[in-house]
């Protein structure tokens, strides 16, 4: 599940390519060599953390049961053994339909005010209905739901930090300055 690119989040890549390698956005083909293709693949790697964290969240939430009829069983589990209501459906419709348009962070605020608000009891529950939800869809009888759900529920509270992470508005030159007299002051 990916996300829909955005200009903004090419943006701060186009400056750096721009920058590093002396590329301009309207550079025509000819002139690119392998070298500056393969430069230009590895500073994009660099730049695509927080797109590859919001598909990879998208991807997590699209392994539930769909928030139809058939899965409305599910989310009212969830909901019940999780004591918070910040997972339903209903609650984070706006913020996913947005993490599809490539706008993380509203999701990943989200994901991680449900993890902050479960005890550690309700955690437990949570993750066997998640597991029990995912050993039945993706077929993985061998493995404990418990820890199906655990791995799932960490897998998307460490997601939701990446694209908080990624999302940092101090990347720029200056921020970048700042922290290295930071750092070498220490």
């Amino acid at each position: 599940m990916l996300p829909e690119v955005r200009s903004h989040v090419s943006a701060p890549l186009t400056a750096q390519l721009g920058h590093q390698l002396g590329l301009a956005p309207e550079l025509e083909a000819t002139h690119l060599n392998v070298e500056r293709i393969a430069s230009v693949a590895v500073v994009a790697a660099a730049h695509s953390g927080g797109y590859a964290a919001i598909g990879h969240l998208l991807g997590l939430l699209a392994a539930l049961p769909a928030p139809t009829e058939a899965g409305e069983r599910f989310w009212s589990d969830l909901w019940r053994s999780s004591g918070t209501a910040y997972l339903l459906p209903a609650n984070i419709k706006a913020e996913v339909l947005r993490s599809l348009a490539g706008e993380g962070t509203a999701l990943a605020r989200q994901i991680l005010s449900a993890a902050d608000e479960m005890t550690p009891l309700q955690r437990v529950a949570a993750a066997e209905v998640i597991g029990q939800a995912l050993a039945e869809s993706d077929h993985l009888p061998d493995l404990k739901t418990q820890v199906i759900g655990e791995l799932w529920l960490r897998d998307l509270e460490l997601t939701a930090w990446h694209v908080l992470h990624a999302d940092r508005r101090s990347d720029g030159p200056a921020g970048r300055k700042a922290f290295l007299e930071a750092w070498t002051n220490a």
